[in-house]
């Protein structure tokens, strides 16, 4: 059941970008530099693997959000973006 699970988000994640990427009909860089309309979930963890939250008082703070990553985050759905606090 878990891993039904896990192949489902698996699955749904890269189509969720895929789709968005080609209503806007654009791409994003591959770790090779170039354009792709078919980035991978992996790839897409990957990169933001150096993100991270500091509580600074009482204000959040994401700290190495690169614009880039920003980019890349303009292709999940709104709650993805709130969870960046792009939103």
């Amino acid at each position: 059941m878990l891993m039904g699970l896990c192949l489902l988000v698996y699955t749904i994640g890269p189509r969720q970008v895929r789709l968005s990427l080609k209503q806007q009909e654009t791409g994003l860089k591959n770790p090779l530099g170039k354009l792709t309309d078919r980035p991978t979930l992996r790839w897409i963890f990957q990169n933001f693997q150096g993100i991270h939250l500091r509580p600074i008082q009482d204000n959040k703070k994401i700290s190495n959000l690169t614009d880039e990553r920003r980019n890349i985050l303009r292709f999940f759905p709104k709650p993805c973006q709130e969870y960046y606090l792009l939103s």
